[in-house]
């Protein structure tokens, strides 16, 4: 029985939200703030397979940034504010809700790739797969 057989599969949202194990959704994940453990304090899984890399800061940027940016924008082409009005009001926005959503987003990523079995991505060698079978020619039966 392989290890992982033995725990039941824990959905990635819960677990990666909540920043906890993937595999017995009790350990921690993190050891700081975005800091991988190094394995699961309950159940001893290795954390080696995780690398969710760039993945919550696109998604930070791509929900967050942009609105962020927009709301800023609003306010200045709407009141004309002075620099520190953007300093008190747009800064805080900004960081708050790009900071924030970091570790549950990473935590996702990293439970969804335990539990999809996601690996990186390698190239097939030609002795690796079996040929393709010959398509039959138009107007043969």
């Amino acid at each position: 029985m392989e290890k992982n057989e033995q725990w039941p599969p824990l959905p990635p949202v819960s677990t990666g939200l909540r920043g906890r194990c993937p595999r017995c959704g009790q350990g921690h994940l993190f050891n700081g703030f975005l800091t991988l453990a190094r394995e699961c304090e309950v159940c001893g899984l290795d954390y080696k397979f995780a690398d969710p890399a760039d993945g919550p800061a696109f998604f930070v940027m791509m929900f967050v940034c942009i609105p962020a940016v927009m709301f800023g924008l609003w306010i200045e082409t709407a009141y004309e504010a002075p620099w520190w009005v953007h300093l008190f009001t747009t800064l805080p926005v900004l960081l708050l809700f790009c900071i924030l959503p970091l570790r549950p987003l990473k935590g996702w990523l990293v439970a969804s790739q335990f539990f999809f079995k996601a690996e990186e991505g390698r190239l097939a060698r030609p002795d690796e797969y079996p040929p393709a079978e010959p398509k039959p020619q138009a107007g043969s039966r």
